[in-house]
């Protein structure tokens, strides 16, 4: 039996303590809450970590300032990285098994493309028939950004799940890409068209970013990312399946359209919700699935999806850290560290398994 084709009880075999991946996941859980906690004392303005602890506890800082510091800016743009990482990991996760690619990501099926429009319609031109629409709602500029987003990402989702219907999954696939293509294309157009200070406002939401997102966001974020996380937690037992293909998948009675359904379904949800929010984070979604596999050393999704939402939420909490440059008042491009961050692991899994065929198939 090849690699690819090894099954989730072959793969507990090859971590056979059940204690080893408690202590695991126990370890990781402390690295979150120590980054977590990180991102709230670092920054351009440092605050010592037992003021931070004393202040999200209710008591009152020795100066007020930073109580309005960690309240108002840094703990929302540390649960919104949280949230991200771990959203946009589970839906890589989600895509690489589906498709049987490991370079596949969270936003191959054109979510992100679909955002990425609905953005453009509104930063770029204006005077199109969306950005009217939000303008005559009386949107405010970064909500109106949200819901184009949020709308494009929508209409996406819709096209995908009605395409899902009448093709097979490498059609789906090639469908996404053409899609994606499609809509560069006329963002392209409307970036050639736009003025300089449009194109700029633009390209600064490409780049990603933890610290546009507000309370009242979170208060649709958090929901919206819990309901996905579900929906990829109940796709545990039939992603198993599909890691052997579709055919074997219908032997073991998977009804493979529903499945396919939820899980397109739920990767929308999840990436659609944080590129309306965040804006399109990219890299995350492919690198963290890798480092996932290989740490745990398993294909079975009841072990790797806890896995990719920890390890993402660490990756994603550590990229801002690094874009914060602390003591600076300098932000990088979250999307820059992204990227630095992510082909390293790519690059280090590959030389690790001598291919990613090894690594996709867990970590052998």
């Amino acid at each position: 039996m090849s690699d690819l084709t090894a099954t989730p009880a072959t793969e507990t075999r090859a971590w056979p303590r059940l204690g080893a991946r408690w202590t695991a996941v126990s370890i990781l859980c402390f690295v979150l809450a120590a980054l977590f906690l990180l991102s709230l004392t670092l920054g351009s303005v440092p605050i010592p970590w037992r003021q931070v602890v004393l202040i999200l506890l209710g008591g009152e800082a020795d100066k007020a300032t930073w109580a309005t510091i960690v309240y108002t800016f840094r703990l929302p743009k540390a649960i919104a990285a949280v949230l991200a990482g771990a959203a946009l990991s589970a839906s890589g996760l989600q895509m690489q098994t589906m498709f049987r690619n490991p370079l596949a990501g969270p936003f191959i099926l054109g979510i992100n493309a679909g955002a990425s429009l609905g953005v453009a319609l509104v930063v770029l031109a204006s005077g199109t028939a969306g950005g009217t629409l939000l303008a005559g709602l009386g949107l405010p500029g970064s909500l109106s950004v949200v819901v184009a987003a949020s709308l494009g990402a929508g209409l996406a989702l819709f096209l995908v799940l009605l395409l899902a219907r009448y093709v097979d999954t490498m059609s789906l696939l090639v469908l996404g890409l053409m899609f994606g293509y499609v809509t560069s294309a006329l963002v392209s157009l409307l970036l050639y068209f736009s003025s300089p200070e449009r194109i700029q406002a633009y390209i600064s939401w490409t780049f990603g970013s933890f610290g546009g997102v507000t309370w009242g966001q979170l208060q649709l974020m958090i929901p919206a990312v819990t309901a996905g996380l579900l929906l990829v937690w109940l796709s545990a037992k039939p992603l198993n399946a599909l890691l052997l293909g579709e055919t074997y998948a219908r032997s073991l009675g998977l009804n493979v359209p529903r499945a396919r359904g939820v899980i397109i379904l739920s990767t929308a949800v999840l990436a659609g919700t944080i590129t309306a929010f965040c804006g399109p984070i990219v890299f995350i979604g492919v690198a963290v699935p890798h480092l996932a596999r290989s740490a745990f050393r398993a294909a079975d999704h009841r072990i790797l999806i806890p896995a990719v939402v920890l390890l993402g939420a660490i990756a994603a909490l550590l990229a801002d850290l690094i874009a914060q440059v602390p003591g600076r008042q300098i932000v990088l491009p979250l999307n820059a560290v992204m990227a630095l961050l992510g082909v390293p692991v790519i690059i280090w899994v590959i030389l690790r398994h001598r291919s990613l065929r090894a690594s996709f198939a867990g970590g052998k």
